[in-house]
């Protein structure tokens, strides 16, 4: 039998995304009833952490015990991610013992190693390339505040870095129209582009934030130095220069909502008005990590 793994977002099609979405809101809809679910009673999560992250473990752990099953977390000391034992003798040995194994690490080669060898769903939770569980967060979020993905427009500002990777194919797979406005020299991968015309159509590029703006019903930012590129730090303040998510940039907007997949560096990339006032859906987006998550990870056994 084929064992599904969710490595990047255009993993699944529009309509296993569609499908994934509808298990998240059920089950969101569900908790705030007060309904408690067994589904994944007796399932275990390996959680492999190269990276550290709040979101990630917390969303994790507390969607498996919602669902009745149990997370194990295991730090790069636990167990030495490829410089001790390799990387396919982990996979192989953790299949013996968990559902599902989920991996935030620096290399996305890294989780392609384990799922080459695994038994079981490995899910990426975040690599240098992708970040598909935050994709699947931010589609519901704009499915909730939209309605739908019909006619919605977005615009993405700032580094094309994993999170804006994934967010294109996403955007590429639901209909969404997307305009990337980045840096020179920071835009997104030529091979994620090429993707997201295979799957949809490809996003529209510039290195303009305000022609970005206009037309979204979205604006999407995050950090300008993420995990990894702290020695270019300064460089990047002076190369975004402009790529603020302000007052004056959303003026140019009809209301839009705004995203950050957070931790945010308020004062750089969005101020703290803007991600304190009533168009931020920072904190929904946040929350339905957790959600967005459970559905998938119910959907994986499923297969």
């Amino acid at each position: 039998m084929t064992v599904r793994h969710l490595l990047d977002i255009d993993d699944l099609t529009a309509t296993e995304i569609t499908d994934v979405l509808d298990i998240a809101s059920d089950y969101k809809a569900e908790l705030k009833d007060g309904t408690r679910h067994t589904d994944l009673e007796q399932h275990t999560l390996g959680m492999l952490f190269q990276k550290p992250s709040t979101r990630t473990r917390v969303s994790f752990e507390t969607g498996m015990t919602q669902l009745g099953g149990h997370a194990v977390f295991l730090g790069e000391d636990d167990i030495q991610l490829g410089r001790g034992e390799p990387l396919k003798d982990t996979s192989r040995a953790l299949s013996r013992y968990v559902d599902f194994l989920m991996a935030r690490v620096f290399k996305h080669a890294n989780v392609e190693e384990l799922a080459r060898y695994a038994d079981v769903p490995v899910i990426n939770g975040l690599t240098d390339d992708a970040h598909p569980c935050q994709t699947l967060s931010d589609l519901l979020t704009i499915k909730e505040v939209c309605g739908s993905f019909d006619d919605v427009t977005a615009a993405w500002v700032g580094d094309g870095n994993n999170v804006a990777q994934s967010f294109a194919l996403g955007c590429a797979l639901t209909g969404i129209d997307l305009t990337l406005a980045t840096p020179d020299g920071y835009q997104v991968d030529e091979d994620v582009i090429d993707r997201t015309e295979k799957i949809g159509s490809a996003p529209v590029q510039t290195t303009d934030p305000q022609s970005a703006v206009q037309d979204a019903d979205v604006v999407y930012t995050d950090v300008w130095t993420s995990m990894g590129h702290e020695d270019e730090r300064d460089v990047r303040m002076r190369d975004f220069s402009g790529f603020q998510v302000d007052e004056d940039l959303l003026s140019l907007t009809e209301d839009a909502f705004v995203m950050h997949c957070l931790p945010a560096n308020r004062g750089e990339e969005i101020t703290e008005t803007v991600i304190e006032s009533d168009q931020a859906v920072v904190w929904q987006q946040a929350e339905n990590r957790l959600h967005a998550q459970k559905g998938l990870l119910l959907w994986l056994n499923s297969q």
